[in-house]
């Protein structure tokens, strides 16, 4: 005997789900600070070697260091913040200099 048997499915009832909410990473700025011993040229040399800065641009933020205490070199995200302050650093000591790198959060 052959008997086929049928099912019959609600489809009316579905769930709408929403798009998964994706925050932007959180972004930080990376600084360079003064101080009385790290010269000019050095510093432009670090802002063209890791920050990819052209001459111009590194010579203002150097001036910028120098007048003010501090300047902004790029912003980033965590990992990539972390990795330049730590190569400037490393850099800066290499060469035997005291120049001063952080990472500050930007509140958003």
């Amino acid at each position: 005997m052959d008997s086929q048997e049928h099912y019959s499915v609600d489809v009316s009832i579905l769930i709408k789900e929403s798009p998964p909410k994706i925050k932007p990473p959180r972004m930080y700025q990376v600084v360079l600070y003064n101080d009385d011993f790290t010269p000019m040229d050095f510093v432009v040399e670090v802002l063209r070697i890791f920050f990819l800065k052209s001459k111009a641009k590194a010579t203002e933020i150097m001036i910028k260091v120098h007048c003010t205490g501090k300047a902004v070199c790029g912003i980033y995200t965590q990992n990539i913040a972390e990795t330049k302050v730590s190569q400037v650093r490393t850099y800066a000591r290499q060469h035997e200099y005291p120049l001063r790198c952080e990472m500050l959060p930007i509140d958003s």
